[in-house]
């Protein structure tokens, strides 16, 4: 019989934790952590496609929106995987959050031209189930993998 500490975790569940600094960049990072999930927990194409699509967006908005990329700010990204069949993320920046119940429709004739504002838009229509804290400064994010 195994005895395991608090720290280890069967292959099937996990906690990881990314702070990245507010740099457009740092989406590399995210890219290569997902790409790293994938193989480790054999996404298929489809949910390999969602979960980079939302995270993706996600980091975006909170180093270009949350954080104004100010260098000294971070990104956190936290993950929890359970029991192999769900991921729950949580994307938090620092910066002073936003009304999320009154975004634009992006799907609106006046804004399907704009250059941004699509990304709330897409995650919760990707996403499995997509909550913002009150502040709008912090978003969980659920998949089913």
């Amino acid at each position: 019989m195994m005895i395991s500490s608090p720290t280890d975790f069967s292959d099937s569940t996990g906690l990881y934790t990314l702070q990245l600094p507010s740099k457009i960049e740092s989406i590399t990072l995210v890219e290569n952590f997902i790409d790293n999930l994938s193989e480790k927990y054999n996404f298929d194409e489809e949910t390999y496609a969602t979960v980079l699509t939302c995270l993706s967006e996600a980091v975006i908005n909170a180093i270009v929106h949350g954080n104004k990329q100010d260098d000294v700010k971070k990104v956190f990204v936290n993950l929890e995987v359970i029991e192999g069949k769900r991921l729950i993320f949580t994307i938090a920046d620092e910066g002073k959050g936003f009304d999320y119940n009154n975004l634009p429709d992006p799907t609106s004739p006046e804004n399907l031209e704009n250059y941004s504002g699509r990304g709330v838009f897409i995650i919760k229509k990707l996403a499995d189930q997509c909550i913002f804290n009150t502040l709008g400064n912090e978003l969980e994010l659920h998949f089913k993998i």
